[in-house]
């Protein structure tokens, strides 16, 4: 399973992404979660301490110049666009158990469609990451579309979009399926979130008709709970037993792929 989570900021893709990775991590399963969104909260969600929250890559200012040959925050000029990155995962990752957590960091942006060591480093990083073959990998992209433009997920197995039961979520979740296509990817998928009621659930399914919707979480005062104590949010046996639901049915969706 290679995926990459995203959707319109507030929706709880985050929470989506620490949940389907915690559910990987009890079972004793391999998975690589990595923090591609530049206000990285991936280490907290997942219950890592702050002390040991890893270094983003794209801070590695001396080894991305290494690797690429050109000094970080730098356009226009020579670099090596496939630099050595298959030992970033062994050295910067946080692990605990079968999960490993890499952050990316913020690669400060120079125009539209720019080239630069930091994004070219990342997305050989990235890359070296899908062909793993013994590990899931679990992305947790930044909110809204401006990513897709970037073609950092273009090899994933699938995108996981999770929306909100209204209707600036949904709209966000639409536009981003033609942006997905013209990458060239035919899987998107659909996680409902925060679910009060059995109309939302109904809004969800009829906003989504024409797409895959892997589950609907509902809402859960823990998970609130959670979010303003800095805890995680792991506690709800309801909302955990549903995001197994969704699990399965994502690989079911990947092995007919």
């Amino acid at each position: 399973m290679k995926i990459a989570v995203t959707g319109k900021g507030g929706v709880g893709k985050t929470t989506f992404t620490a949940m389907l990775c915690n559910s990987l991590e009890k079972e004793g399963i391999k998975v690589l979660a990595v923090d591609a969104d530049p206000d990285a909260n991936l280490a907290a969600t997942l219950g890592f301490p702050e002390d040991r929250h890893p270094t983003p890559v794209s801070e590695l200012k001396d080894l991305i110049a290494e690797r690429t040959g050109a000094q970080p925050g730098t356009w226009g000029g020579i670099f090596k666009l496939n630099p050595k990155v298959d030992d970033i995962p062994d050295k910067y990752c946080l692990r605990r158990g079968s999960l490993s957590l890499l952050v990316m960091g913020t690669v400060e942006k120079g125009g539209s469609g720019c080239v630069c060591p930091e994004s070219a480093f990342i997305k050989a990083l990235i890359s070296h990451m899908v062909f793993q073959g013994d590990q899931h990998l679990i992305m947790d992209m930044e909110a809204g579309l401006e990513h897709l433009g970037r073609g950092t997920t273009r090899m994933m197995d699938a995108l996981v979009v999770v929306v909100r039961p209204d209707a600036k979520s949904s709209s966000t979740a639409r536009r981003i399926i033609p942006l997905w296509e013209d990458l060239g990817n035919k899987k998107i998928l659909f996680v409902g979130n925060e679910a009060r009621t059995p109309a939302d659930v109904e809004y969800l399914k009829k906003e989504l008709k024409d797409h895959p919707l892997l589950g609907v979480i509902p809402e859960s005062e823990k998970i609130r709970n959670s979010g303003r104590e800095n805890m995680t949010p792991f506690e709800d046996e309801r909302v955990n037993e549903v995001i197994k639901e969704i699990r399965a049915r994502l690989e079911q969706e990947l092995a007919g792929n």
